[in-house]
This record gives structure tokens, C-alpha cells and sequence, in this order.
């Protein structure tokens, strides 16, 4: 499925990369051997900011918010090098950070966020349920293909369906695999997932992330109409 550089900068990235992008995901345990109060209420802290950003914050003052929390998720990466958790919420920051810009830009900040999802990947691929497969699958099929980006409909299929796998009635792993159906014009597939990630049960201390992602689902759904 071929991209233009026009939905690469409005649709793709700014409608879900988002509020994406690519992440509202849950805070399972720590692995044991980074499973430390300073590693977990850093995770909880991204996480809380990510979604008061994305969901209260004007959209005017969404990009400086996100890059400046950008810059905070990289420098505990780099404290915590070993924490895959912590590489999955930066490339979400950066992801989203690319939404935000719109242009062309937003094409360094993908390919950053990338190699964060694909570093999750290597150091613990089950990290807070497979989050790194659906952030990674989001972002193969919203940045267009070669030659502006690396964009490709079978790697973000297989990445989606991993994530499932791993996380079958998650909100997030729901939400994307139906956006995917829908960009892929699979839409009655795409609305009964959907309807499906609307009844993901709720998840402790995401309240404001769990609402803002439902919010974009019916909106989707509604598209679908």
C-alpha cells in the first residue's frame, strides 16, 4: 500500500503517532534484574506525562512538551541501558514528538523511535506485553516506503499480529490492528476489533490513557459509519 508524503505528514502521524503511536501501555513488573522504585515511578511518570501531553494539553504546546519529555526518556535510557520498558516509552515519546511536528522533520524522529522499539525487541520482546511489536508494527505502516521512509505493509502486519498474540485483549494491540484493517480497507474486520478494544478492561493509574484511547476508537468507528 503506497504513501504519500502528504499523509506521512497529516494523517498517519499526527492522528495516531500520535496519540499514537504508538502507546498508552500498561506497567507490568520490571525485569528482576532492573526492578527497582527508581526504574518503575520513572516508567509511571513518562507514562502519566505522555498521556496528560497527548490528551489535556493544547495542540499548540504539544510538540515543545513532548520534545522536552523526549530529552528526559533519553537520558534514563541511558542510565538504565538494559531496561527495555524504558527504550519502549522513549521511542513512544519520540513517535508521538513526530506527530506533533508534521513535516518533514517527523522523519528523524521516526527512524529514532525505531531503533528504541527494535532495542526493546533485542533486550525482552515480552516487556510490558509486547508493546515494542504494536509500536513498532504502528510505525511500519503509517511512515511511508522507500525512498522517504521505511514503511512496509507485511512487517507492520506481522508485528501487529505478534503483539496480539502476546496481548490479545489489550486496548493498544486492539486499537492498531484495527486502524491497520482500516488503512488496509478491511473495514468490517477493522470495526469488529474495534468494538472488541472499546471493551478492554481498565487498567490501574491509566485512567486519562484508557479515556483517550477510547476516545480515538469511536472516532475511528465512526468513520467507519
Amino acid at each position: 500500500m503506497t504513501r504519500s508524503i502528504d499523509m506521512f505528514t497529516t494523517k498517519a502521524l499526527r492522528r495516531t503517532l500520535f496519540a499514537t503511536a504508538v502507546g498508552l501501555f500498561s506497567l507490568p513488573s520490571v525485569a528482576s534484574d532492573l526492578d527497582t522504585p527508581t526504574v518503575a515511578d520513572t516508567l509511571a511518570e513518562l507514562q502519566q506525562r505522555w498521556a496528560e501531553i497527548q490528551y489535556a494539553l493544547p495542540q499548540e504546546q504539544q510538540e515543545a512538551a513532548l520534545s522536552q519529555l523526549g530529552d528526559d526518556a533519553d537520558q534514563w535510557v541511558e542510565r538504565y541501558p538494559e531496561a527495555a520498558e524504558l527504550h519502549i516509552w522513549a521511542g513512544i515519546v519520540r513517535s508521538s514528538e513526530a506527530g506533533a511536528n508534521g513535516g518533514l522533520g517527523a522523519l528523524g524522529l521516526v527512524k529514532e523511535a525505531k531503533r528504541e522499539f527494535e532495542t526493546a525487541l533485542e533486550l525482552d520482546p515480552l516487556a510490558l506485553e509486547g508493546s515494542a511489536y504494536t509500536s513498532l508494527g504502528a510505525l511500519y505502516y503509517q511512515v511511508p516506503g522507500w525512498p522517504i521512509g521505511f514503511g512496509d505493509d507485511e512487517k507492520a502486519e506481522w508485528h501487529l499480529q505478534r503483539a496480539l498474540a502476546i496481548n490479545p485483549e489489550g486496548i493498544d494491540s486492539l486499537y492498531f490492528w484495527g486502524d491497520y484493517l482500516h488503512e488496509q480497507g478491511r473495514d468490517a474486520e477493522a470495526r469488529q476489533v474495534l468494538e472488541s478494544a472499546l471493551l478492554a478492561p481498565p487498567r490501574e493509574g491509566r485512567e486519562l490513557a484508557d479515556s483517550g484511547r477510547r476516545g480515538e476508537i469511536r472516532q475511528l468507528l465512526a468513520e467507519l459509519e
